[in-house]
């Protein structure tokens, strides 16, 4: 909880800190990179061609190569050697998403926060670079878009959140089109916002909340202090009307930090709006329509507007018989371990454990899943390592600089 009350107030006057730590610190390539991965190449099995259905066995299989799937991969790995643990994982990239808070407000570039998915994967890890498709957790297998079947002893789902522009109207052909309308949640998106910030004129600078679960609940607010501390520090701020506009009824959950961020709301004159949940963008007239409680559509002109897509679990997660009738990977919030299939796991956005979605959620999680694993691997029962009190929100440091205690190796 502190650390994500220090991730939200920093970010008020984050600019001018962030601009001398970069001018006196080393190049990120000397920092260690926000994951467990070893330098050398992995292993790596390309999409097959057409030919028979390709099948292989692992000991573990992890589905998902972000922040939580690298860290299971990691701990695996190293316990298991190679040849018994495979991650599934078609991106070629992978990406440091707490950095994109700084590249929106024009401290870092969008390519700092970028490592090849190569460079990062753990050097003993089986890399599938194929995409999963099916889940059959009967016969313990799941299905890639190549075809390819893997059988698995234990499988790790760390599939992350899936951003679906597409869900809000107007808003894909608004990024592509319009240079006001930006978002900082995505590596195709987020140099736009700071190109917004310099390009603004005069008039509404909107930012909005998602009404879906969300990637770091902060960031939202994050970007909009650091645009008004640019407009402060540019001029700007008089010609500005700045807002915050959510489908939420409080400006951040816990009640002791939402007092601190509505108390520098109100004293840096950005307007907060309450239950007010986003449904359209009309870049053509530089509109956007909000829908309240009564079903009225309030319409709002923006000069800027940045704006999170709605989010959710990933389509395939959604059609398979692991997850809940949100979509999320059922789980014990307390260990880990899937509800029906005691050898199935998950990590991180992808699960229906109730803390904030972020990496640093992740890394706590990830100490919870390296015991419940052990213990059953053991014939025990997994014993509750995460807390159960629900209030449990954590953001990272926007910088991948941070050093995460490893916790001890299975037993």
């Amino acid at each position: 909880m502190a650390l994500c009350m220090k991730g939200i107030l920093t970010s008020v006057s984050v600019i001018g800190r962030q601009i001398r730590t970069l001018n006196s610190t080393s190049s990120l390539k000397t920092k260690i990179w926000y994951s467990t991965a070893a330098k050398p190449a992995p292993q790596t099995s390309e999409s097959p061609g057409p030919g028979p259905v390709a099948k292989k066995s692992y000991k573990f299989v992890i589905v998902g190569g972000g922040t939580g799937g690298l860290a299971a991969a990691s701990f695996l790995s190293r316990k298991f050697g190679q040849g018994h643990v495979a991650v599934v994982e078609p991106a070629e990239h992978h990406f440091y998403q707490a950095m994109w808070t700084m590249v929106g407000g024009g401290i870092k570039t969008k390519e700092q926060s970028m490592r090849t998915m190569a460079s990062v994967m753990p050097k003993k890890v089986d890399w599938k670079k194929d995409r999963a498709i099916t889940f059959d957790p009967e016969n313990n297998l799941i299905t890639t878009e190549s075809g390819t079947n893997l059988e698995y002893e234990y499988l790790v789902v760390a599939m992350g959140l899936q951003l679906n522009f597409h869900a809000l109207k107007g808003l894909t052909e608004a990024l592509a089109e319009d240079p006001m309308v930006c978002c900082n949640y995505s590596y195709d998106t987020v140099d736009k916002t700071y190109k917004a910030l310099q390009n603004f004129k005069c008039g509404n600078a909107i930012f909005t909340f998602p009404n879906t679960p969300v990637k770091c609940a902060g960031a939202p607010q994050k970007v909009m202090y650091l645009t008004e501390d640019y407009f402060r520090k540019n001029g700007k701020r008089d010609q500005a009307e700045v807002m915050y506009i959510t489908p939420q009824a409080v400006i951040f959950g816990p009640p002791k930090y939402a007092a601190s961020l509505r108390k520098i709301c109100e004293e840096r004159d950005i307007k907060v709006h309450y239950k007010h949940t986003l449904v359209e963008i009309r870049h053509e007239k530089r509109e956007a329509d909000f829908q309240i409680e009564d079903g009225e559509i309030l319409t709002f002109p923006y000069e800027m507007i940045h704006v999170p897509p709605p989010m959710g679990p990933p389509d395939v997660l959604k059609a398979s018989p692991l997850v809940d009738e949100t979509g999320f990977l059922t789980v014990n919030k307390t260990t880990c371990q899937h509800i029906k299939y005691p050898n199935i796991f998950g990590l991180g956005d992808c699960t229906d454990i109730p803390t904030s979605k972020t990496a640093a959620a992740v890394a706590a999680q990830t100490g919870t899943l390296k015991k419940t694993i052990s213990s059953v691997m053991h014939g025990h029962k997994p014993q509750a390592t995460i807390c159960e009190r629900l209030e449990y929100f954590c953001t990272p440091r926007n910088e991948p600089s941070v050093e995460i205690d490893q916790p001890e190796e299975l037993s």
